[in-house]
């Protein structure tokens, strides 16, 4: 996962600060993974959460992948002297601030989608709660 184009290459490091203010409410499924820590999570981490998800519910499920990792992550190589500038892009990283949506899920039993979302959170690098839309009232 990655972006197609970009304005720019390289960019500042993202501010962490706040809450999520959107994408903190469940839109489309029954279940939904939420953050209720602050981090950047890469888009190998994505991928890993979401291939987990999969594997656990199988295709009879829906899923949605709330984040993208828009913010470049740069990295200059080993054993390089400081200055030269700033380094390659590495990675690809999404801001993900306390309250944000990660996935969720449609379709799947209570308890294969609650077993596939704690799956999930166990390779994402922010504390997480699986939410219900009977929780919220929807």
């Amino acid at each position: 996962m990655q972006p197609r184009r970009v304005k720019w290459r390289k960019q500042h490091r993202a501010k962490l600060k706040g809450v999520a203010t959107a994408g903190n409410r469940i839109e489309y499924g029954d279940y939904a993974l939420k953050s209720i820590d602050r981090g950047r999570v890469f888009a190998r981490q994505i991928e890993a959460a979401r291939v987990a998800i999969v594997r656990a519910v199988g295709k009879k499920a829906r899923l949605w992948i709330r984040i993208f990792p828009h913010r470049p992550y740069t990295k200059k190589p080993a054993e390089v002297r400081m200055g030269g500038g700033k380094g390659d892009v590495h990675a690809w990283y999404a801001v993900v601030k306390p309250g944000t949506i990660l996935f969720e899920i449609a379709g799947a039993k209570e308890e294969d989608a609650i077993k596939a979302l704690k799956t999930a959170a166990s390779k994402l690098p922010v504390r997480t709660k699986i939410v219900s839309t009977k929780e919220v009232g929807r």
